[in-house]
C-alpha cells in the first residue's frame, strides 16, 4: 500500500433529500449535500442534518459515512472544467485533505474530530451522481479513475468540523487497500492464477461488508469452474 499522508477534514457536507428532474422524469435523491458551518454530530447511521433517500442502496451502517479526497476535486476540473464541482458534489459527507485510497485498507481505524471511523469499502457510483455532475458518462470515468473515496462505518459517535485532523488509530493487519477492491470489482475479464486468488482473498476479508464478500465469492467461483484443470 502507499505511505499514510496527514489527513484534514475541509469540509463537512450534509443534505435532505429531494426530487429533481432528469431526463424527463422525478428522481428523489440526497446526493445534493454542501458544506456546513460548525461543529457536526456523526451518529451511527449518519451525519445530523444529513439522510440517504433510497435505503436499499444508500446508508445503513457500513456506509454511515461517505469520504472524499479534496485532491480528486483539482483532477476533475481539469478533466471536467464545465462541470460546477463545488466541494460536497461527489456526495460526500467528509471532503478530506489527504485521504488516499491506495493507503488505507478495509478495516482501518481513524478518529475524526471526536468520532472514530472503520474503513469499509469503496463507493460503486449509481446513476444519481450522474444526475448530481449532468453528466451521463460520469459513472463509468468515476469507476475507472481510481477515485473512489470510501464509505465508513462509525465505530463511536462523536462531532467533526472543517479543520479537524484525520488520525489512524489502528490499522487492518490484513492491509487490502480500499483501492485493491475497488480495482478487483471493475477488473471482470481476467483468468490469471493470481486474479482468482484476490478474489478469494477479499471473499475471505472479515471487514468486508457480507454484500461485497459473497459477490467476490461467487466470482472466484465461476472463474474456478471455468478455468481449465491442471
Amino acid at each position: 500500500m502507499s505511505q499514510l499522508a496527514p489527513m484534514r477534514i475541509v469540509a463537512v457536507n450534509a443534505g435532505l433529500p429531494r426530487t429533481v428532474e432528469s431526463h424527463g422524469r422525478a428522481v428523489r435523491t440526497a446526493i445534493f449535500k454542501s458544506p456546513v458551518a460548525g461543529p457536526v454530530a456523526i451518529r451511527r447511521l449518519n451525519l445530523d442534518g444529513d439522510r440517504q433517500a433510497d435505503l436499499s442502496v444508500h446508508g445503513g451502517p457500513d456506509k454511515a459515512v461517505y469520504a472524499y479526497a479534496a485532491e480528486h476535486y483539482d483532477a476533475w476540473r481539469v478533466e471536467l472544467p464545465e462541470v460546477d464541482l463545488p466541494f460536497g458534489a461527489f456526495g460526500e459527507n467528509l471532503t478530506i485533505a489527504g485521504l488516499d485510497e491506495d493507503a488505507l485498507a478495509i478495516g482501518d481505524r481513524l478518529r475524526a474530530g471526536t468520532a472514530e471511523l472503520i474503513v469499509r469499502q469503496p463507493r460503486i457510483p449509481c446513476y444519481k451522481l450522474g444526475v448530481r455532475l449532468g453528466r451521463d458518462d460520469i459513472l463509468k470515468r468515476f469507476l475507472n479513475s481510481d477515485r473512489s473515496g470510501v464509505y465508513f462505518a462509525v465505530a463511536r459517535a462523536g462531532v467533526v468540523e472543517a479543520g479537524d485532523p484525520v488520525t489512524m488509530l489502528e490499522r487492518d493487519p490484513q492491509g487490502v487497500s480500499v483501492a485493491t477492491i475497488n480495482r478487483l470489482y471493475r477488473t471482470r475479464r481476467s483468468r490469471l492464477p493470481a486474479h482468482l486468488a484476490a478474489l478469494q482473498r477479499a471473499a475471505d476479508l472479515p471487514p468486508l461488508p457480507e454484500s461485497w464478500r459473497t459477490y467476490f465469492r461467487e466470482r472466484a467461483a465461476r472463474l474456478s469452474a471455468a478455468s481449465p484443470a491442471s
